[in-house]
């Protein structure tokens, strides 16, 4: 059986149930942890008590970095829920 015919083939009920559900994971996963490193770099200007807690603990260096890191990995889950390139390597 030649490669593209391999990619043609008919995928189950049950493998586009896994992929939706799966997508919809990512998606949601993405958007929440690009929220979180939205919510690291701008905590010094947000005035909740809890906020001011978090800045007065870590560093803002520290809070960027990671920050920044959350959003890369946001992106990262956003771009493979949309990709939806579950069942390739099986």
């Amino acid at each position: 059986m030649a490669l593209e015919e391999f990619e043609k083939e008919q995928i189950s009920d049950r493998d586009k149930g896994y992929i939706r559900m799966r997508s919809i994971m990512d998606l949601g996963m993405g958007t929440l942890w690009m929220a979180l490193g939205l919510f690291l770099i701008f905590v010094k200007k947000l005035n909740a008590n809890f906020a001011k807690n978090l800045a007065e603990r870590f560093d803002e260096t520290m809070l960027y970095v990671f920050g920044g890191i959350c959003i890369v990995y946001g992106l990262f889950r956003i771009w493979r829920g949309y990709k939806k390139n579950y069942l390739r390597d099986r």
